[in-house]
């Protein structure tokens, strides 16, 4: 074993379960580990790495920033923070946004401003509202958030859980409609179901939700930490059917594949439930994550990357549909999210993760019969068309 994952092992809570390599270098859609060996990251992170490892401009404006100001609460304000909040509310057509880290936190965000929103403006009895989900979502990994996941071992050994949540399967237009009460405030969606296995839902499903929120005067919020600055090759996977969301959460993408920054916009009105101290961040919002998140969302808009993953992703669905085998049963995804299904009785995602791992691809399994394939969407064609002959050799080998 190698001695530094040993090490890890001895000092680090086991609460993943990573390939065994070590990395020590990235550029691009490569990374190197540490014997030099090269390998294709297509994984980027859980899409955090849409941009490419070390995207030059982006380190140029976090250095810059670092050696100026980096982080002083929001106690203060900052030079940077409303022209980053300003660029982001335009290109998603939000009013206003609240900055935070991580994608929990930004989600957590979300909750509580609709439940304000609940009791402050329509009207719902003090600690009687409801927010429905879906099953097999997930929207990370806090206390409240685990308690509505669907997934057993997400949970297990860690509640007891707050109340107030209510799931229903998803893409069911008329489950959603069943389970709206006078106390629902919310309606939390993945427009596609990334950690769930890359579930995409019936064409016209989240119209369709869109219209039911606003017919009850129930808030539709998308959370997009996945699906978002154009990972489906659209800025945002609800513009699949045309839908501006009452709220909307971004987070991994935004930090540029350096920093964890996240953002929860909404219209004016919701986000008027926050007075000062109803919420906050030591971190969040700070002149680091705010030069960062700026140049990242003009680095999508300069380098067309939504056309980009738009293009391959089309073409390297099509270069994956031509690949003859009984190991995989299924080929799902919008731009370059993209989920392969193997047959369990064949092979296992993980067993795949580990033979292309071998030779110089990286990805991971989700569900234990699913291998993602999400690289940054700096890829080129050249470099998928050598993914899809590793594949093929990995295949042909098991």
């Amino acid at each position: 074993m190698n001695p530094l994952i040993a090490e890890e092992a001895l000092y680090c809570a086991q609460n993943y379960h990573p390939l065994p390599v070590v990395l020590s270098r990235g550029e691009g859609i490569y990374v190197w580990d540490q014997a030099g060996k090269r390998y294709m990251d297509m994984m980027s992170a859980y899409s955090a790495v849409s941009h490419g490892h070390c995207h030059p401009r982006l380190v140029k404006a976090l250095v810059e920033q670092a050696n100026t100001l980096a982080v002083i609460s929001r106690a203060f304000h900052s030079e940077l923070l409303a022209p980053f909040l300003k660029k982001a509310c335009e290109m998603t057509g939000q009013a206003m946004a609240l900055p935070m880290n991580t994608g929990a936190e930004a989600v957590e965000t979300a909750l509580k401003a609709a439940r304000k929103w609940a009791y402050d403006i329509k009207g719902v009895e003090p600690d009687k509202a409801e927010i429905i989900v879906c099953d097999g979502n997930f929207h990370g990994r806090t206390i409240a958030i685990v308690g509505f996941s669907s997934e057993a071992q997400y949970k297990q050994g860690f509640g007891p859980y707050p109340a107030g949540f209510c799931s229903i399967p998803f893409g069911d237009i008329d489950a959603l409609e069943a389970a709206i009460t006078p106390n629902t405030a919310a309606f939390l969606v993945e427009p596609i179901q990334g950690e769930g296995g890359i579930i995409v839902p019936p064409d016209g499903y989240l119209a369709r939700c869109a219209e039911l929120c606003q017919r009850h005067n129930v808030l539709l919020i998308c959370d997009e930490i996945q699906t978002g600055l154009g990972r489906t090759g659209k800025l945002l996977a609800s513009e699949y059917d045309d839908v501006r969301p009452d709220g909307l959460i971004l987070g991994k993408a935004l930090g540029g594949g350096l920093l964890p920054v996240s953002l929860f916009l909404s219209s004016a009105e919701v986000m008027s439930v926050f007075t000062p101290g109803d919420h906050g961040s030591t971190f969040g919002g700070n002149p680091l994550s705010a030069a960062v998140g700026l140049e990242g969302l003009q680095v999508i808009e300069d380098e067309q990357l939504v056309q980009r993953a738009n293009e391959l992703g089309d073409y390297f669905r099509q270069q994956l549909a031509s690949i003859a085998t009984t190991a995989i049963t299924d080929i799902r995804g919008r731009g370059l999210l993209i989920g392969v299904e193997f047959d369990p009785a064949v092979v296992s995602a993980r067993e795949v993760c580990e033979r292309l791992m071998q030779e110089g691809v990286l990805s991971k399994e989700t569900h234990e019969t699913v291998v993602r394939f999400a690289p940054p969407l700096v890829i080129d064609r050249s470099q998928l068309d050598e993914v899809i002959e590793v594949l093929l050799k990995v295949l042909s080998g098991l």
